[in-house]
């Protein structure tokens, strides 16, 4: 029994030395499918094709920027390789741009709320791991910043990030506070923007920036969410460049706007004012509706359907006993506190003039006659 045991041992301790010699099969010829990590059937070292992390499945709590550190250092790889120092990650300087892509998921896709996960609580260090579907810490960190750094600079040097610890005397002590000061200019929000189209029947397009974000309470990714640093820093693409296309122009407006048809809504021949619910719905809105958001009154978030006009439309448990009319200005007497809307409100139509043929003589008339007092309202 003894001398089995010591076999067994034997060869799990030759097997261990084995696999760490580095004569193990090499990637390809190991017994996986290619399916679990590549998208493509030919995966190349140029082209990966890697499939994303299931993101859509994690869950991600939203921060401020100003609720993050200003910098982090990433010192794992560090630890285990001596090429390297520490990376100096300007944190609030990607966190302040995240809002116009997809916030703090873009780097954080598992953030459960209590606090922030380092990628190391994931991501194992060694590259020797189990679960090979799931990037090492090394791969992790890359796929994560060089999509964005090589569309935005053309290319990705290792020094753009890394400095070589051979090199790390060198370096100014300054370089650090430079770091940790580096923030991303303001951007201005605009107020409005004025486009001139090539469409015949009405050449200019007026976007009330300010609008959509105060009064149809839109956030940056809703327009945004797609767009990277390489959307305004690329070399080979500007912004005005990229809005050359019929899609590029439409593809956010027709979310809530239908692009292919009522073109007069957008195009016109002239600068469009500023919003004015009266003008551009026909319906005065009162100093009642004035309070309310647009979502109390349509039902939807941003795509804002016609509504029936009539009051009854909306006011439908408008009855005796559970509305107080002296709200609006007129505090009805006692005999007729209690008739029914329609007593004075035909078809309980409550924006045309009340009637009261239903009870009086025509000499009656409202508002030569008032049932009730005028009484001023708050």
């Amino acid at each position: 029994m003894i001398k089995l045991i010591i076999l067994l041992m034997v060869i799990l301790n030759y097997q261990i030395i084995f696999a760490q010699s580095g004569q193990k099969n090499s990637h390809s010829e190991e017994p996986l499918k290619c399916a679990t990590c590549h998208s493509c059937e030919i995966p190349t070292k140029e082209n990966p094709c890697l499939i994303s992390c299931p993101r859509e499945h994690m869950i991600t709590m939203k921060f401020s920027a100003e609720e993050g550190p200003i910098v982090v250092t990433m010192d794992k790889m560090a630890e285990i390789s001596n090429l390297y120092a520490p990376v100096i990650f300007s944190h609030k300087n990607h966190a302040e741009m995240s809002g116009m892509a997809g916030g703090c998921a873009m780097c954080h896709h598992y953030n459960p709320s209590g606090r922030v996960i380092p990628c190391s609580d994931c991501h194992e260090a060694s590259r020797k791991r189990e679960d090979i579907s799931k990037p090492d810490l090394k791969g992790a960190y890359h796929r994560q910043c060089i999509n964005c750094h090589r569309t935005w600079g053309g290319s990705v040097q290792c020094e753009s990030c890394h400095v070589l610890n051979s090199e790390l005397k060198s370096k100014t002590k300054s370089s650090g506070k430079k770091e940790v000061e580096r923030v991303h200019p303001e951007i201005v929000e605009p107020k409005k923007l004025v486009y001139q189209t090539g469409y015949d029947d009405g050449k200019i397009v007026t976007f009330y920036h300010n609008e959509h974000v105060n009064l149809y309470d839109f956030k940056c990714s809703d327009c945004h969410k797609n767009e990277t640093c390489s959307k305004c820093h690329s070399k080979e693409t500007t912004m005005d460049q990229s809005l050359n296309l019929f899609e590029e122009k439409h593809k956010f407006c027709s979310s809530c706007h239908s692009v292919d048809e009522n073109c007069e809504h957008c195009h016109k021949n002239g600068v469009l004012a500023p919003f004015n619910h009266k003008q551009r719905t026909g319906f005065q809105l009162s100093k009642y509706h004035q309070k309310l958001s647009c979502t109390q009154c349509h039902g939807t978030d941003k795509k804002f359907t016609v509504l029936n006009k009539e009051c009854f439309s909306c006011h439908s448990d408008w009855k005796v006993g559970k509305f107080n009319h002296k709200i609006t200005g007129l505090n009805l007497s006692e005999n007729h506190v209690e008739q029914d809307c329609e007593m004075c409100h035909a078809d309980n139509k409550f924006s045309q003039k009340p009637s009261c043929e239903n009870c009086h003589e025509e000499d009656i008339v409202y508002p030569d006659y008032v049932p009730g007092e005028f009484v001023k309202t708050k």
